[in-house]
């Protein structure tokens, strides 16, 4: 098979009937399955809302699937894969002897139950960190220990919404957001971004909150734009939330999902959300920071001068165990206590972005430059960004279409990979470019 037939081939799979992969009414779908709303009721083997779901599947992984496909035809080493967010480097040396000094000298019931927290010491190690930054002392029971981030964020939802609450979101987002919302009878409210920047408009943040309004997610470093939220627009959104929480006399909480964090460049910090929003939550990961993915360790930290923070923490520590997650891993636990200032090299990726980036530019294509994470947003340039995704497929390159995080017209490029394979792609960048007649 060539690459024009693989074109045709995939030109049906990726149909235009599926591009509204992650919009509202394809949740208000599952919902519906979920509640018995159905056109047609017939014995399925798993449950409505699943079934009706799993159609509309993440593109992330659908635009995977079709890079497994295209090695097998073409060698893996002619494939130029950019879809997946799953770091390629290998977790710090500092890691590799924490693990190996654990191995060799276990220490006794490391690998029973604890408190479903977490391990104090782990759990205080985490605080130390945050407390560097915060305007007042982050204490060991403040934090939960979690399975990963995306754990992280179904334990606060679990354990702040009510049904039928919304919970904002800022387009573009992480394509997930949608689902772990819909998981505790959340309803998701999409406000978008600049178009231009990706910034959070606090107006337009302030206009769509209301009476069922429980929370809005922020994730900085952004993914999939890269681009890092600002103090002073953190301090505008706390603005918002007060005034807005005042007014409707109610909580309303921000969720800081921050697993990019320490990916930073050109000498920018992230700032301390605690500093700027006072009911406000951390979930965070080190996945990313200590390219550990597949080990599933974060946490979550609630903000000292949060209303009522105890009883958020009970709650917390309640949701943990009964969604079925019990406690974090009790090896990584162990592992990551020692680790807490150890990052992955930082300036590898940096130099990652610098190539890509400075690449893509001169030939034509347009985007914000990140100032973290490790992904690119260009603009599309087909009006239409799953042709553009088509198009690209035909150079054997894999992009995700900016549809698939709520923001049509734009493309996801994940720079994680092994540098060589970046520097391989660059001129099937250029023959994509010549396609299109990008002018630079």
């Amino acid at each position: 098979m060539d690459k024009e037939q693989f074109y045709h081939v995939t030109k049906s799979l990726l149909d235009p009937q599926e591009r509204d992969v992650y919009t509202f009414s394809s949740l208000v779908n599952c919902h519906k399955m979920s509640m018995g709303h159905t056109k047609e009721k017939r014995e399925m083997a798993i449950a409505d809302k699943i079934s009706a779901c799993l159609e509309k599947a993440s593109w992330i992984r659908r635009m995977f699937e079709q890079g497994n496909a295209l090695r097998k035809i073409h060698g893996d080493g002619n494939v130029f894969d950019f879809t997946l967010g799953n770091p390629a480097v290998e977790p710090p040396e500092a890691f590799r002897r924490e693990l190996l000094e654990l191995a060799q000298n276990p220490l006794p019931g490391m690998h029973r139950y604890m408190s479903n927290a977490g391990y104090e010491e782990t759990r205080r190690a985490v605080a130390e960190l945050l407390s560097k930054t915060a305007p007042q002392k982050v204490e060991a029971g403040h934090i939960v220990m979690t399975c990963g981030a995306g754990g992280a964020l179904n334990v606060v939802l679990k354990t702040i919404l009510n049904p039928g609450e919304e919970v904002i979101i800022l387009n573009p987002f992480f394509v997930e957001y949608k689902f772990y919302i819909d998981n505790h009878g959340g309803v998701p409210r999409e406000v978008s971004t600049d178009p231009e920047t990706f910034l959070p408009d606090p107006e337009a943040i302030e206009k769509a909150i209301g009476a069922n309004t429980r929370a809005i997610i922020l994730n900085s470093p952004n993914n999939p734009t890269g681009v890092i939220y600002s103090a002073a627009d953190l301090e505008r959104i706390g603005q918002v939330l007060d005034r807005k929480g005042r007014e409707l006399d109610r909580t309303l909480y921000l969720i800081s999902d921050e697993p990019y964090a320490r990916i930073v460049y050109d000498g920018g910090t992230i700032p301390n959300v605690f500093n700027h929003v006072r009911n406000a939550v951390i979930v965070t990961s080190h996945s990313k920071d200590l390219a550990l993915p597949g080990e599933r360790i974060g946490y979550l930290a609630a903000n000292p001068a949060m209303a009522e923070v105890e009883r958020f923490m009970e709650g917390a520590i309640f949701c943990n165990r009964i969604l079925g997650f019990v406690n974090a891993p009790a090896l990584m636990q162990r592992l990551v206590t020692g680790l807490q200032r150890e990052s992955v090299d930082i300036a590898a990726y940096q130099r990652k972005r610098d190539i890509l980036y400075g690449h893509l530019t001169s030939l034509g294509f347009r985007m914000v430059k990140p100032g973290g994470a490790f992904y690119l947003f260009p603009r599309s340039p087909l009006a239409d960004d799953v042709e553009f995704v088509r198009l690209a497929l035909k150079h054997l390159i894999l992009v995700v279409p900016g549809a698939g995080f709520g923001m049509p017209g734009f493309f996801r490029i994940a720079y994680c990979m092994e540098q060589e394979m970046i520097e391989r792609s660059l001129p099937a960048w250029e023959n994509l470019a010549g396609e299109l007649d990008l002018k630079g």
